[in-house]
């Protein structure tokens, strides 16, 4: 059943409006923080952050395109990131049912759309702890080790055969039909590869705010990479909080121990959620103008799915 035009304005607003809230609660510590930074690393954090997003999307794309339902790019950046504006509602299912409708307008059936984010989201968490624990201290690791410990179940869960149990069994749940094709290995690595490009692309928006702070060089980037990749696994797997706000700049104010005193690491940390959030909105304003175009609209008449 789909929902009316109606209801999905309403959500969209009221997304945006806790967006916009996140932003305009702190506001007075946040511009206090980006006002001890210069222009070129705010920019160049900026242009990171939405390159990383980037890279993410062509792997959620390549996901979906494996299961069976390839969507033109600029429709693809339409579905994740106008439906992950869902992410800033309080709740954990806002995200999942927007993009699952999204996608259904354009023939993706809700198993495929489901499958694809759920895999996504797997594979980018056991990325982003896999660069944690090649990167961050000994000690960092050892506060951390019940995330680390993750890694070797998600590796085994991202085995096509397993993965594809998985899945069907939580479609079964929802009572969903099964998945009607398994995803090859070869399509899960290069979505492995794509992911794990997009998380060494963010370590350079950390890294450009880390070196505003104090010199350091290119030595900084593995921490700045790796004190990312942990707070924000350990954000992610926070449900309870909308997009992982306060748990991911806590962890990453820990993480960045070796390297800034805590108020700097705060400061940080929070321009870090800032330029996460402007890019999600850029990205989903993008997502939306450029679906609209004749040629998105061209490439996106395929027939709807049913379910």
């Amino acid at each position: 059943m789909r929902s009316s035009p109606l209801l999905r304005v309403l959500l969209a607003v009221l997304a945006l409006g806790f967006l916009g809230y996140g932003l305009a609660r702190n506001w007075a510590e946040t511009s206090a923080a980006i006002s001890r930074l210069s222009w070129w690393s705010l920019g160049a954090c900026f242009a990171a952050v939405l390159a990383g997003l980037g890279l993410m999307l062509v792997a959620w794309r390549d996901i979906l395109a494996g299961l069976g339902s390839p969507l033109p790019l600029r429709i693809a950046a339409r579905v994740l990131f106008v439906g992950q504006l869902g992410k800033y509602i309080p709740g954990s299912v806002w995200a999942f049912a927007a993009m699952i409708e999204l996608a259904r307008d354009h023939g993706a059936p809700p198993r495929r759309t489901f499958s694809a984010t759920a895999l996504g989201l797997v594979t980018s968490l056991g990325c982003a702890l896999a660069l944690a624990a090649a990167t961050l201290s000994q000690q960092i690791a050892r506060e951390a080790w019940w995330l680390l410990a993750l890694i070797p179940l998600i590796l085994i869960g991202l085995h096509p055969r397993v993965m594809t149990w998985g899945l069907n069994l939580a479609l079964r749940v929802a009572r969903k039909e099964p998945l009607d094709r398994v995803l090859s290995g070869t399509d899960m690595l290069k979505a492995v590869a794509w992911t794990m490009a997009g998380w060494l692309v963010y370590g350079v928006h950390l890294w450009v705010l880390i070196a505003g702070m104090r010199p350091g060089g290119v030595s900084l980037y593995a921490v700045a990479a790796g004190a990312y990749a942990l707070a924000w696994a350990t954000g992610i797997l926070t449900v309870v909080v909308p997009a992982g706000i306060g748990v991911r700049e806590g962890a990453m104010v820990i993480a960045l121990t070796p390297v800034l005193d805590a108020p700097r690491a705060l400061v940080v940390a929070v321009v870090s959620r800032v330029m996460f959030t402007l890019a999600d909105a850029t990205w989903a304003a993008l997502g939306f103008l450029l679906s609209r175009t004749p040629l998105a609209r061209d490439h996106a008449q395929v027939p709807a799915h049913p379910d």
